[in-house]
């Protein structure tokens, strides 16, 4: 699929792991998902790096606008959606394992929108689940924490509801201002 910078109605930028793919099986699923609440959909490809920071670099050039724009991302990716809220104020933002407050990923991210939810597996042995809680904590996030592993896919029916709930959600509350992290 093509990642055109036309603006959108409403637009889902989703940001795959360090060692996955733009069009993963969790990607596929939560897209399918998307497109059913009428958001078009875009996977940019980072697998030219294995650098989070230019991976961000890469989203935030990339700069995707939409009157109801969503940042998902899954580990590497939940770290590089989670720090391109700077730059690209998204409406929502929804995270799979992300890594965050791991080395080398440890800046805390800014600009968080106030609709922003986790999913993060018990038995992660990649990303521990108490940097998931901390970043529900400290964004006021809202948190799902589910019996799999890091990938998430013995889950990923569950993922696919709350992902829909999300957004049907986002599209009944009026947009908000992120939190602040003070």
């Amino acid at each position: 699929m093509p990642n055109s910078t036309n603006p959108h109605q409403r637009l889902v930028v989703f940001a795959h792991g360090m060692e996955s793919g733009p069009w993963g099986t969790k990607i596929e699923a939560l897209a399918e998902v998307a497109r059913a609440r009428n958001f078009a959909v875009q996977s940019p490809d980072y697998r030219h790096t294995q650098d989070p920071r230019a991976r961000t670099e890469q989203l935030r050039a990339l700069s995707p606008r939409a009157d109801t724009l969503v940042l998902c991302g899954s580990s590497m990716g939940g770290y590089v959606s989670a720090q391109a809220c700077r730059f690209l104020h998204p409406a929502a933002l929804f995270l799979l394992a992300p890594a965050l407050y791991y080395p080398g990923f440890d800046e805390e991210p800014t600009d968080i929108p106030a609709h922003s939810a986790v999913v993060h597996g018990w038995h992660d042995d990649i990303i521990p689940p108490e940097s998931a809680l901390r970043f529900a904590r400290s964004h006021q996030a809202e948190l799902h924490l589910l019996h799999d592993s890091h990938r998430l896919i013995d889950s990923l029916p569950i993922i696919e509801q709350l992902f829909d709930r999300f957004l049907v959600r986002l599209l009944r509350e009026p947009r908000s201002k992120p939190r602040s992290t003070d």
